[in-house]
């Protein structure tokens, strides 16, 4: 016992400060979240102490979704991460592709694909709700006004203020914000394949395209799975960008993280832990099969 002290006592008493931290105010304070998300905890009065909580159980979950309005909100986020994920993965591969091969300028390119990473999604979200503006007409501002100086009127529409696919233009700018950071990635990928690979399948008679597809792509899956996760556990908890573009929260651009605030503006506390706690468990689902695969193959 007394040799498995001196062994590991002193690793756990150098880490023991991170432990306790990481346990009270991380796995602490989730737990108090998901108590608070099962109790009838709506009104100032009971977050005051004025008048008792009591423990309801999962009745909160039931009602969130037994709504109208909280069904759409998952259904706002589901097409706002469809969108972003497929958009950002898209550009950042293709801008990424098209930078890989020797271009003049290509570090200049590379700053500038990079450079709306380094803005805050709320500075981005004042620029983006003018070029939103859902004006027409004679009143048409920022990208409406461009389509009509060019001669596209028909393109103009009402962006963010369309009552069905209005989340669809908040994901504009997430896209334009993150490409850039997903481009990195895929070029550091395709930058880590060796070029005996590329040279060798080239010997054997394969094509360009051949070679992308036989050679390359298959040794980027661990970038494309790092770049799904990081982009949709963004997408999952965006909040700034859309209050930025269509403050005050409008029922058309409304996704869970929105509900929450709103919500606990209204001293809501226990529906606004239940929504929390929801996209707790949603985020969990995406990252716990990723890290549990990476743990697998580093014991490979």
């Amino acid at each position: 016992m007394s040799g498995k002290l001196r062994r590991f006592g002193p690793p756990l008493l150098l880490i023991s400060p991170s432990l306790l931290l990481i346990g009270v105010f991380i796995y602490g304070l989730m737990g108090q979240n998901l108590w608070m998300s099962m109790t009838d905890n709506h009104s100032a009065a009971q977050a005051n102490g004025r008048k008792p909580i009591s423990f309801v159980g999962l009745e909160n979950y039931i009602e969130l979704f037994g709504t109208e309005a909280f069904r759409h909100s998952m259904a706002n986020l589901l097409l706002f991460t469809a969108a972003f994920l497929i958009g950002a993965m898209v550009m950042g591969f293709l801008w990424a592709w098209l930078l890989e091969r020797p271009l003049p300028g290509g570090r200049f390119f590379q700053t500038v694909y990079l450079f709306p990473m380094a803005i805050s999604f709320v500075a981005s979200g004042v620029v983006w709700r003018w070029l939103l503006n859902s004006n027409q007409g004679d009143k048409a501002s920022g990208l409406n006004r461009l389509f009509q100086m060019v001669g596209l009127d028909f393109l103009q529409n009402p962006w963010w203020n369309n009552i069905t696919f209005g989340i669809l233009a908040i994901a504009l700018p997430a896209i334009w914000q993150l490409s850039g950071y997903v481009m990195a990635l895929f070029l550091a990928g395709f930058r880590g394949v060796p070029d005996e690979l590329r040279e060798a399948a080239r010997m054997d008679g394969a094509t360009e395209l051949q070679m992308y597809r036989l050679v390359i792509f298959p040794q980027l899956t661990p970038v494309v799975m790092s770049a799904l996760v990081i982009i949709a556990h963004m997408s999952l908890k965006s909040f700034d960008l859309i209050m930025s573009i269509s403050k005050p929260a409008n029922y058309q651009t409304k996704v869970p993280a929105v509900d929450m605030f709103l919500f606990k503006s209204s001293y809501d506390y226990a529906n606004s832990a239940a929504v929390g706690t929801i996209l707790l468990a949603v985020v969990a689902v995406l990252i716990v099969p990723y890290l549990i695969n990476q743990y697998r193959e580093s014991r490979r």
